[in-house]
């Protein structure tokens, strides 16, 4: 009974030439992983990675026993081949060698590198090719076929290529034109096939083609790729042209058989995006080839350093271009995983040299065995080669310098989390950073992955991944793999990592594991680099600076300067423009994770030692905007805090803008540490800035915790401010009713603790409340009461500010003479008091005066004054409603150019600022100004 199982084409198994059935493709995908493994033991956990991929279904290691017994079923009555149970896992029993096709395919090249008779070679390697019936592994696919079949056509190619060897070393090339032209033809850029076709042409006595083929050749190659051909084909056509008599039986090379090592893993399956990092690569090389170009000294080869946080792609990146440049490579490649962050010990240089010889013919046994001299020879032998040296997950210089190889010819990746200075600065290395997908390229990942299964939510939960893996390759890579094994599961995917985080993307395989990937670039920071990088986690907002830093961690400006130096040298955070540092969220999920590590009040006090920070300079900043509104003590902050220092309000204001985000994580934060004064003085020191930015939303949201914080507060007067407060930022948002609850609660609470500053202030923003909702009679009453009770109090700029109120209020009630007086009055306090803001808010009420009483030339002066004060200010909330009047008074002139412009801005600003009524009523006074006028 003769019994073949194939690899080497589509999977199967044949007895006596009649066909084996072996089920569904999964199941023959399981006999494909045993049987490339035959005689030996696959663990069971290494089967369902090979078939499901890393990410397996619950129920993988069930439905693989079930897939094993039906090949046990299958196999049954074929002698000499069995499916049995080892320790830990399965095993196909088999004479491998003579059974399993790619074992017999490998044995024959082994026999054949092992003869030194040409022609026993040549016959021994032709036998090897008969066992391939196409494509390998076809029927089959898994992301482990996809792998092993890149395997094993690169073997297919180096066994083609020793073939031919054979054959032209026994003289036989005139046999060999017309094969290896059509192979020229089909890789037109590599040299050691061009070299087997020139040494064919010429043994065949066609010499002038032979040398016209090198010639276009080398010209390709300078037009394409910018380099001169390699040293083994220059030396070939030196050879060709001095008539070289050994030609006629000699390789092509230095003479007996060449060594091309080719190293490299798999290209990656499923690659997706990096189009400008692949093309940074692309442009190193070029330059290389640049020999007008100053290099730096001591530069040996093209060097480039990929570099990012640990599975970000810089290994797919490196395979992905190096196997679509392979043609650059005629002499071989070599590669090695320097597990400079694994939980293995890392490869040393002088072991990786000792495999990179043996893979360039120097046995093993002739090998110096100190590392400089391994190194040394390591340089002579590829000193004018033509090769690519993979240095994957490099940790120091240490590990890669002498890896280095000699000349300038070849061309070195290094992919590392660290940066890796040296190499850029002694060795020309050229950097290429790493960072996450575009949103783009995330979703036609995971779109690639769905195929062609559509569920009703399945792009909705899509777009959910995408927004919660945030372009993280190795987090997109392992839902793309749970996506491809159960699409129909798209939703309960997305539900898991919504629920679980950074812990959903944990798996037994720690190569597959994030968090586990993430730990390993732990392993070479120091005790106190492991704990700001878990405080980090902790810390509210996205980003952070510096000064932040040194009071979260307590330590000095120059201690947490150089531990931010180390995190970034790992990839951990990154460096953004002004001195920001950030992490990528998953990254913070785990570093958040890593902080429970940390004895419980050393996270507690860190983090109140931040929010004291932000608080403290916020606050400063407040006073800053406003040197006029009334100081609110806040208690010392914690010991270690250092507040920012802030010179002037232009640099409070963009302060507070830069760290607005986080600011409104602080309050959150603070709310969680249950610091109910703070809750209530984050939203106090924030009001000013986001009424003059426009925060409107975010304002309401601050406000209403703390109402909730106010009611753990003794002061009885925080009670009544707060609500006042939030009742102005419900007016702000349209939300009329709730926002006259409030203050009418703010004003009965004012009186009930005989309070008239509050009163006053309580009274002034019911003016406002009722002005918005566009009842300006009581929005005069109010006015009036607020008035009165500034005078009383002596609140000169108070004063000012009701005095506007009540001219504004007049004025749209038709009493212009009142307005004006009372609008003048207000102008002059602010005037007198220095307070701008407040001036150009009044500017506005005399530009709304003069409009209505129809001196518009005058409102328009009145506007523009108010619009330069506001801008200086950097109050976007005036300068849109300014606009927007102004726009009516360049109307009234018939100055339309000048309407639309001020219109088109303030309808942008409404926008920006959430306010889509008042932009949807500009555009339509816009769509007014562009009708004809009917006469």
């Amino acid at each position: 009974m003769a019994v073949a199982v194939h690899l080497l084409g589509e999977v199967g198994v044949e007895v006596d030439g009649r066909a084996v059935d072996l089920g569904s493709p999964r199941q023959r995908c399981v006999l494909a992983a045993l049987a490339v493994d035959a005689d030996r033991a696959v663990p069971v956990d290494r089967l369902v990675t090979r078939v499901w991929g890393v990410d397996a279904p619950r129920r993988a290691r069930s439905t693989l026993h079930t897939y094993v017994s039906g090949l046990r079923r299958a196999l049954a009555g074929v002698d000499g081949v069995a499916l049995v149970r080892r320790s830990g896992g399965y095993a196909l029993i088999t004479d491998a060698t003579g059974v399993v096709d790619v074992h017999r395919f490998r044995a024959l090249r082994a026999a054949a590198d092992a003869d030194a008779d040409d022609e026993q070679v040549a016959r021994l390697l032709a036998d090897a090719l008969r066992l391939w019936r196409g494509q390998a592994l076809t029927g089959v696919d898994s992301e482990w076929v996809q792998a092993e079949r890149e395997r094993l056509r690169l073997e297919r190619l180096a066994v083609q290529r020793d073939l031919t060897d054979a054959r032209l070393r026994r003289g036989l090339g005139a046999d060999l034109v017309a094969e290896l032209a059509a192979r020229a033809a089909e890789h037109p850029l590599d040299e050691h096939v061009a070299g087997h076709y020139m040494l064919a042409l010429h043994q065949a006595g066609r010499t002038a083609d032979a040398l016209e083929h090198h010639r276009l050749l080398r010209r390709r190659l300078v037009e394409e790729l910018g380099t001169e051909p390699g040293a083994a084909l220059r030396d070939l056509h030196r050879r060709i042209l001095a008539a070289d008599p050994t030609l006629s039986t000699a390789a092509a090379g230095t003479g007996g058989r060449p060594v091309v090592p080719a190293q490299l893993p798999g290209a990656p399956g499923r690659f997706t995006g990096r189009v400008p990092e692949l093309a940074e690569l692309d442009r190193a090389l070029a330059r290389a080839g640049d020999h007008t170009s100053p290099r730096p000294a001591g530069a040996t080869a093209v060097i480039s350093s990929i570099g990012g946080t640990g599975g970000i792609g810089k290994t797919w990146l490196a395979l992905t271009w190096a196997h679509r440049n392979l043609h650059r490579f005629p002499d071989g490649q070599l590669s090695v995983d320097l597990r400079g962050f694994s939980p293995s010990e890392p490869e040393h240089a002088a072991d990786v040299l000792a495999d990179f010889l043996a893979a360039l013919g120097v046995d093993r046994d002739q090998q110096p065995p100190g590392l400089d001299a391994r190194a040394a020879l390591f340089r002579t032998h590829t000193t004018g080669r033509r090769m690519l040296v993979l240095l994957d997950n490099a940790a120091t210089p240490d590990q890669v310098v002498p890896l280095l190889p000699g000349g300038d010819s070849c061309t070195v990746l290094i992919t590392s989390r660290h940066r890796l200075p040296v190499l850029l600065t002694r060795h020309g290395a050229h950097p290429v950073h790493v960072d996450v997908l575009t949103e783009t390229e995330a979703r036609a990942l995971l779109t690639a992955a769905l195929g062609g299964v559509r569920t009703p939510g399945a792009d909705r939960a899509i777009t959910e991944l995408v927004g919660l893996c945030g372009g993280f390759p190795l987090a997109l890579g392992l839902v793309a793999a749970r996506i491809r094994t159960h699409p129909g599961l798209v939703d309960d995917i997305a539900a898991e990592l919504r629920e679980f985080g950074l812990d959903a993307l944990d798996s037994d395989d720690p190569h597959t594991s994030l968090p586990a990937v993430l730990s390993w670039s732990l392993h070479r920071l120091t005790d106190q680099q492991r704990t700001v990088f878990g405080l980090l986690g902790t810390a509210p907002g996205t980003d952070t600076t510096l000064p932040a830093v040194v009071s979260l961690t307590r330590l000095s400006p120059t201690s947490a300067r150089t531990a931010l130096s180390a995190l970034e040298e790992a990839s951990l955070i990154g460096r953004r423009p002004r001195g920001r540092y950030a992490m990528h969220d998953l990254v913070r999920d785990y570093a958040a994770a890593t902080a429970h590590e940390l004895p419980a009040d050393v996270r507690e006090n860190a983090l109140t030692r931040v929010v004291d920070f932000y608080l403290h300079t916020a606050s400063t900043a407040d006073r800053l905007l406003d040197p006029h509104r009334q100081v609110v003590r806040l208690d010392p902050p914690a010991p270690g805090v250092h507040p920012h220092p802030l010179p002037d309000a232009a640099s409070a204001l963009a302060w507070l803008e830069a760290e607005h985000p986080t600011l409104v994580a602080t309050q959150h934060a603070a709310v969680a540490l249950r610091r109910h004064a703070v809750v209530w003085h984050f939203a106090r020191v924030l009001g000013l800035f986001r009424a003059r930015r426009g925060y409107g939303r975010d304002a309401l949201t601050s406000w209403r915790l703390a109402l909730d914080a106010a009611a753990h507060l003794p002061d009885p007067a925080v009670l009544s401010r707060t609500h006042r407060f939030l009742g102005h930022a419900c007016s702000q948002q349209g939300l009329h009713d709730e926002a006259v609850e409030h203050m009418e609660r703010a004003l009965d609470l004012a009186a009930r603790h005989q309070d008239p500053d509050e009163l006053a202030n309580t009274h002034m923003a019911l003016s406002l409340a009722w002005g918005a909702r566009g009842d300006d009679r009581k929005a005069l009453d109010h006015a009036r009461h607020a008035l009165d009770l500034f005078r009383s109090g002596d609140h000169p700029v108070r004063e000012a500010d009701a005095l506007n109120m009540v001219g504004w209020c007049a004025s749209r009630l038709g009493d212009h003479d009142t307005a004006r007086d009372h609008c003048r009055a207000a102008l002059a306090l602010h005037r007198r008091h220095h307070y701008p803001v407040g001036e150009a808010e009044t500017l506005d009420s005399l530009g709304l005066i003069a409009h209505r009483t129809g001196d518009h030339r005058q409102a328009v002066d009145h506007y523009q004054q108010a619009l330069t004060l506001f801008r200086t200010h950097g109050d976007t909330r005036y300068v849109a409603g300014t606009l927007d009047h102004l726009g009516h008074a360049h109307a009234a002139l018939g100055q339309h150019d000048q309407a639309r412009a001020a219109w088109e801005e303030a309808a942008a600003l409404y926008r920006d600022q959430g306010k889509d009524a008042d932009a949807d009523r500009v555009r339509g006074q816009l769509d007014d100004l562009d009708r004809p006028v009917v006469r």
